[in-house]
């Protein structure tokens, strides 16, 4: 749920302020928008080219399928589709008239958009687009398989007679129609690099939004990381410490908890690679890989670093701040992690002693963004290992300072 944060605008503002006109890196930011066109509340990030790991473009598998609906029913039963419903966008997600009029293409034996795959180790495929549209045909043919409540057809423009059918209800004709339709299915192999994957689909558009990052993150690399960001992005800690205001739509939320966990699984200082989204993609296969107990433990040094980060910083948490500029801008995604991070290596004393003194940190901290250094390395180029170690250090003696001070 979005909270009553107003959507930053992208108007000059009416009135600006010394202040403004002393910081020309000042300017209000872009943020990222759902699908709807409504602000996800997180701004725009320039995450830099540098790094990403090459692949031989021999090993890229693409094979074209054309399984029947039955047979694509009988593959889910056998655990053998990861649908992930949770990876529906929620600004997106299709009404029971969309739903009904997909059905109704199928009856009239209109061909749907080609659906694209990726193939698991265990043959079992993860759906990367298509998923709205499999997971309404399985809701209609067989909701049991899937967990789903039963599609009862509504507001068909053709077909009209059928209003108010389930799947059991057609004759039988119309349902062998529907079980033996071919789908076009393109399976990216087992096999083929994961960095070849992920370049591929993210060239591939769905219902015409290209896919975000987190979004091919959840859908090519399943297991119980997903379920976890999940988890931490529904947490009141969370919530709280973002105000509410970073809308679900696009999974930027998740993304930030998983942020938060890869530098805490991997301090800055080891952070080399320049590839920073296989660097968030390791610490998905890496966060799989851990216990219960290990993940609960990193839930709450999460929840802990969020209680924090809204003790010190309020409701201007993770966001840029100007001196003499009062309007709230965008989660930032760099700041999120320097703040959280920091905030989470601080004893409850320190944590205690920071709140107490958080207007000299305030002060602090906009001095720390006149600084065009430290604004660059969290506005562009945020990826570039230099500028994730600078940024961190940064934060990190902008707290020591503030502490020494208190001690004096």
């Amino acid at each position: 749920m979005v909270g009553d944060v107003p959507e930053p605008s992208h108007d000059p503002p009416s009135e600006t302020s010394s202040a403004d006109q002393a910081t020309p890196w000042a300017d209000e930011p872009r943020v990222e928008f759902t699908d709807t066109g409504r602000s996800t509340g997180i701004e725009t990030e320039d995450i830099g080219e540098a790094g990403r790991t090459p692949f031989d473009p021999e090993q890229i598998e693409v094979h074209p399928r054309n399984p029947t609906v039955d047979l694509i029913i009988q593959r889910l039963k056998r655990d053998l589709i990861d649908l992930q419903p949770d990876f529906q966008r929620k600004s997106g997600i299709w009404n029971g008239r969309a739903q009904s009029r997909l059905i109704e293409s199928l009856l009239l034996r209109i061909a749907l958009p080609t659906l694209y795959v990726a193939e698991e180790e265990d043959e079992s495929w993860s759906v990367v687009d298509g998923v709205q549209r499999l997971t309404t045909i399985v809701r209609f043919v067989n909701p049991a398989a899937a967990g789903l409540e039963p599609l009862r057809l509504s507001s068909l423009e053709y077909l009209d007679r059928y209003n108010g059918s389930r799947f059991e209800d057609l004759p039988g004709r119309m349902q062998t129609r529907i079980l033996e339709t071919e789908l076009s299915v393109l399976v990216i192999r087992r096999g083929t690099p994961e960095e070849a994957k992920f370049n591929i689909f993210a060239r591939i558009n769905t219902g015409g939004q290209p896919l975000t990052r987190q979004e091919l993150r959840h859908a090519l690399i399943p297991g119980p990381a997903r379920a976890f960001l999940a988890k931490l992005a529904d947490n009141d800690s969370f919530l709280k410490a973002t105000g509410h205001s970073v809308n679900p739509a696009r999974m930027a939320e998740r993304e930030l908890c998983l942020r938060f966990l890869a530098f805490t699984m991997t301090e800055p200082e080891r952070y080399t690679t320049q590839d920073f989204d296989g660097f968030l993609r390791r610490t998905m296969h890496d966060i799989n890989g851990l216990t219960d107990d290990a993940r609960a433990r990193l839930e709450a040094h999460f929840n802990y670093a969020m209680l924090g980060c809204e003790q010190i910083f309020g409701d201007q948490a993770f966001r840029k701040q100007f001196s003499g500029v009062t309007r709230r801008y965008p989660i930032n995604k760099a700041l999120f992690e320097v703040q959280a991070l920091n905030v989470a290596k601080c004893t409850p004393e320190e944590i205690n002693a920071l709140r107490e003194q958080a207007s000299t940190v305030r002060k602090a901290f906009h001095t720390l963004m006149d600084n065009p250094t430290f604004y660059d390395s969290i506005s562009s180029g945020t990826g570039d290992a230099d500028k994730v170690n600078y940024r961190f250090q940064s934060m990190k003696d902008l707290f020591r300072e503030v502490l020494e001070a208190t001690n004096a």
